[in-house]
């Protein structure tokens, strides 16, 4: 017998503060909802959108996948991953690290800690205040945000320090009991805060003399992001592991790990159903292709920079901060709404942040005629 008070269909976990626009097709930086409206994308889907959607390349070869096979296990062999990781070694500067393939950010995450751990025979991490890695037990654990931490996540190890703080790190070594320092070379969902470069060299070095792997996690701002393949070549490291995902499939559930060559595998030590499908790798594959054929990385480079010069001008702006086309732009209180007000008065996505920061991660081809329409969008909402 069904209880009168109990739901008798269907629906959602209620997790998500939800808009309410709900996208229906997608092309290049723009976005139309079931009404038709049009809408800037300046945000892409938190940062995954790295191509533009839609983009002609990248969905043909999709559906020429989905003729031929879209999955099959780990079991066997599939070409398409060597294709990738010779291509991702290629652009990337890699060429002698190895790639290990997954879904999403939170595993790329997960597998790096497991691999240090696994390397050193250490289980003790180091990680830093503002972070965020995910959301699996261990990439929730060295997150700095315990309201997303249940009781079952907070058993690991983990130790926050400071960002560009090295003494606190110097400090933190000293039991000697660590086996891998994670770090975000630009903090993303904190705001957009990057780890000065002469402190992630520190990091490099005090990781090599001390046994311990430095974990770069490149999952948002990897990917051609900042206007560099990954944010931390700005400070000339190498970093043991470097993990990836949001923008590597351009909407297309794909993560991975860059593997120094000084880290030995062992059959079983890693594992996966689905990481790595035919389908997947397309779509990553593709995604190479058109970063590498349209010259992304310069055009992130260089609308970045028209972008910070634009803000510049702008009133209701307290500080911009970041690198290419991963930007935050800390508000001044008064301009809480702001976000709101572009969304649903001008039509354009941003992202937020706490502490009143907008965050702009666009797809890497968004033109400078776009962010124009962002800037007089901007100036109109702070000017009235």
């Amino acid at each position: 017998m069904i209880n009168k008070n109990q739901k008798t269909k269907g629906g959602l976990f209620d997790v998500y503060s939800l808009w309410e626009i709900e996208p229906m097709k997608a092309k290049g930086c723009w976005v139309w909802d079931a009404d038709n409206t049009k809408y800037l994308d300046l945000y892409g889907g938190h940062a995954v959108i790295s191509i533009g959607h839609t983009h002609p390349h990248y969905i043909a070869k999709l559906k020429e996948q989905i003729d031929k096979i879209v999955f099959y296990s780990n079991s066997v062999q599939n070409s398409l991953q060597i294709e990738l990781s010779e291509k991702l070694a290629s652009l990337s500067g890699y060429p002698d690290y190895s790639l290990f393939l997954c879904n999403s950010g939170a595993e790329a995450n997960e597998n790096a800690l497991k691999l240090a751990s696994f390397h050193t025979s250490k289980k003790r991490i180091l990680a830093f205040n503002d972070a965020f890695h995910g959301r699996t037990s261990g990439a929730v654990a060295v997150t700095d945000n315990p309201s997303i931490q249940s009781p079952f996540n907070t058993g690991h190890e983990v130790t926050f320090l400071p960002i560009n703080d090295i003494a606190s790190v110097k400090e933190a070594l000293k039991t000697d009991d660590v086996a891998a320092i994670i770090i975000e070379p630009i903090q993303g969902v904190a705001g957009i805060f990057s780890a000065e470069a002469e402190f992630l060299q520190q990091l490099e070095t005090l990781c090599n003399n001390h046994n311990v792997l430095l974990i770069a996690d490149e999952v948002q701002s990897g990917y051609g992001r900042t206007g560099k393949f990954f944010a931390h070549h700005y400070a000339n490291i190498r970093p043991d592991i470097i993990s990836m995902a949001k923008g590597m499939g351009n909407g297309f559930p794909i993560g991975g790990i860059l593997i120094s060559p000084k880290i030995e595998a062992k059959k079983g030590m890693l594992g996966t159903t689905f990481g790595g499908n035919h389908l997947a790798c397309a779509a990553a594959i593709a995604v190479l292709d058109v970063i590498e054929g349209e010259n992304l990385l310069i055009n992130a480079f260089e609308v970045g920079n028209y972008l910070k010069d634009k803000l510049s001008d702008c009133s209701g702006v307290k500080e911009f901060r970041g690198e290419g086309l991963m930007i935050g732009v800390e508000l001044e209180s008064k301009y809480a709404d702001l976000r709101k007000k572009l969304l649903f008065e001008e039509h354009i996505f941003t992202g937020g942040a706490k502490n009143n920061v907008m965050r702009l991660l666009p797809p890497l081809s968004v033109s400078k005629t776009e962010i124009d329409i962002f800037i007089d969008a901007f100036k109109k909402q702070t000017q009235q």
